[in-house]
């Protein structure tokens, strides 16, 4: 059930966040941000864990202090996923982590300090092949900005990026990938646009302090898809005021959505009227549940009724029409058997099971099923 159109994506500088590419033809990565106190190891362990469970390529963790740079190590050497720190102010905490293994530092060389502590920051870096961040947010731009541009817009958030930029240029320093997060859409869409031709880095995406579950989801799939249907983007961040596993699950939806990148089953259901032959958002709600551990891309169709039914089901590898006095289940767009609404979840959940068994059996590959356009 995928478009022939695709998105043909910004050329871009590739750079190495640990062992994932980011930038140039590599796949759009998803990151998302831990919660907890960094100090206490335990709570960050496990969330990072359930971010690895739910697909994350890469996790940010706040590095806020000395102490919290000691857990970080403990941290980093209890996982493999790759980890940027979140610094700002402290340069030698940058120092301490990069000593700990960190994979990417997030920081603003404007609020470092002099000179010669961000050319220590970027020595190190340097030395130790690690890539920068540079995030530059429309609610914490400096007061000459704001002097000049009476309020936060989307100029002040490219010239503010474009003043971190040089520095790293006067340094010499190229490995680093670069954010204009506004929690205002179309402030942020301006500053992405007015800054993609202008250098060559990888862009990180995000819709900052984009709001709670359901209102960051909208906020986020609208700004974000935005911007990648235009090419731009390299890696994303959904910003939710929720569970940040719920942040990857929005993110993999936007890419899925896109045609941009294929993790996990791609589930098509209707809403749902009084013409359904079963309990459409009861199957579609457990079936989801079920399913959460697939990473092998395949598309299934639940359809309550044989008015769209027969149509979705045919281009969906598992489809499932509602009918009387028995639901059609069908395989690759064929009619393959009946179902009774007593069997239906157990029954999809299996057909699903074996079709991803059979994928994997005939294609070896990583689980991802990736496009990246060129």
């Amino acid at each position: 059930m995928r478009s022939d159109t695709q998105i043909k994506r910004r050329k871009t500088r590739q750079i190495m966040v640990g062992n994932v590419p980011v930038g140039g033809s590599a796949p759009i990565s998803v990151q998302s941000m831990t919660n907890t106190e960094t100090r206490d190891v335990e709570a960050t362990l496990a969330q990072i864990s359930r971010l690895v469970t739910a697909g994350v390529d890469i996790v940010r963790v706040s590095v806020p202090s000395m102490e919290a740079a000691e857990a970080f190590q403990k941290i980093r050497s209890q996982v493999t996923i790759p980890l940027v720190a979140d610094i700002h102010f402290d340069y030698r905490i940058a120092l301490k982590v990069a000593e700990y293994g960190v994979d990417c530092l997030r920081i603003n060389p404007g609020n470092i300090g002099s000179e010669d502590r961000i050319r220590t920051v970027i020595d190190c870096a340097r030395d130790k092949g690690i890539p920068l961040r540079i995030g530059v947010n429309a609610g914490s731009l400096g007061k000459n900005l704001l002097r000049k541009y009476k309020e936060p817009n989307a100029e002040a958030m490219v010239e503010s990026a474009l003043t971190q930029i040089d520095i790293l240029d006067r340094l010499d320093f190229q490995d680093f990938k670069i954010s204009l997060k506004s929690s205002e859409i179309f402030m942020t869409l301006q500053a992405y646009r007015a800054l993609a031709g202008q250098i060559e880095q990888p862009f990180h995406l995000g819709i900052t302090e984009a709001g709670g579950l359901r209102s960051g989801t909208v906020k986020s799939a609208i700004g974000l898809g935005a911007l990648l249907m235009d090419g731009i983007g390299d890696t994303i961040r959904v910003s939710l005021a929720a569970d940040p596993v719920e942040e990857v699950k929005v993110g993999f939806d936007i890419l899925k959505s896109l045609g941009l990148r294929h993790k996990g089953v791609n589930l098509v259901a209707c809403p749902s009227c009084s013409r359904q032959n079963f309990d459409v958002i009861g199957v579609v709600n457990e079936l989801e549940k079920r399913l959460e551990d697939i990473t092998t891309p395949i598309d299934v169709a639940v359809i309550g009724c044989i008015v769209n039914g027969p149509g979705e089901a045919k281009v969906a590898e598992i489809g499932l029409t509602g009918a009387s006095p028995a639901n059609l289940a069908y395989v690759n767009g064929e009619p393959d058997h009946k179902i009774s609404n007593e069997k239906l979840v157990d029954e999809l959940e299996a057909m699903v099971r074996q079709r991803v068994a059979d994928k994997v059996s005939r294609h070896p590959v990583p689980d991802d099923d990736i496009i990246a356009t060129g």
